[in-house]
């Protein structure tokens, strides 16, 4: 069951999870727990920041893939770019193939190996082509899939940091918020994201909010709800594979899963 969010877990979400000038007061498990129930409404400001980038750039007469660029590098500047380095990071770890010791090592040396470059080529290209493909839908189309996309994303890490999952290392952000948030609690919040967001979508969607009727409003909520749900499961099962690999999670292993979130609902949100 969720709780009206705290004033130290906000500040640990926002502190911790963008660059917005937030100072962390606590940092034990109880402002650690709040910090990642409140990690989509640190998503939710991050893409709302992304969103508007994109939408400013359509005003003054960009096109849609410049306008998608700009939306998919604020993400990456609000959080120093630390989500894009632990997917780079924790695809290097996955790729070597070495047991779980070598791949923690290779995971904290500072540069970025083969697999690393190619996980961000690609992540990073769909991310741009799917936003493209919903800006040139309409621009509120492509709006709500930043809005989304980036709330999922820190979503996937509220669950990814739910008991049960365990750390890989014992310091370390990955340790410091691993097992923090109750089962429930993580079910709690992945409902409350799916349902906003289906609402969301059906009431300023490009159909049912503006052009279409209950019907096409009904398929916008549908298909946000979809991709929210897409967006975490895809991130559980990197969650797994990376817990089966290196013993648990990690700092980097986060980064992976917000970005492997964020990427799938994009993906899902410009099908069909």
């Amino acid at each position: 069951m969720l709780r009206t969010p705290s004033p130290d877990g906000l500040r640990f979400a926002f502190g911790t999870l963008t660059v917005f000038p937030v100072k962390v007061t606590r940092w034990d498990r109880e402002a650690a727990r709040g910090g990642m129930l409140c990690a989509p409404l640190a998503g939710l400001a991050v893409g709302l920041v992304a969103a508007a980038a994109g939408l400013l750039l359509l005003f003054l007469g960009a096109g849609s893939l410049l306008a998608a660029v700009a939306t998919a590098a604020v993400p990456a500047v609000l959080t120093r770019g630390l989500h894009l380095d632990g997917l780079a990071d924790t695809a290097d770890g996955l790729g070597s193939g070495k047991p779980a010791e070598d791949a923690l090592r290779i995971m904290k040396q500072s540069d970025i190996g083969p697999f690393g470059v190619l996980a961000l080529v690609f992540v990073l290209f769909a991310q741009v082509a799917a936003l493209a493909q919903a800006y040139g839908g309409s621009w509120a189309r492509g709006a709500l899939a930043a809005v989304v996309s980036a709330t999922a994303a820190r979503l996937a890490l509220t669950l990814a940091a739910r008991a049960g999952v365990p750390a890989a290392r014992p310091e370390g952000l990955g340790a410091a918020v691993a097992g923090v948030v109750p089962a429930g609690g993580a079910l709690a919040a992945t409902a409350v994201v799916t349902a906003a967001g289906a609402a969301a979508s059906a009431l300023l969607g490009p159909y049912g909010g503006w052009h279409g009727g209950p019907y096409d409003g009904l398929h916008d909520a549908v298909r946000t709800a979809l991709a929210v749900l897409c967006a975490v499961a895809v991130a559980e099962l990197l969650l797994r594979h990376c817990v089966r690999r290196f013993g648990g999670v990690t700092g980097d292993v986060f980064g992976g899963v917000a970005e492997t979130a964020a990427t799938t609902a994009l993906v899902v949100l410009i099908l069909g």
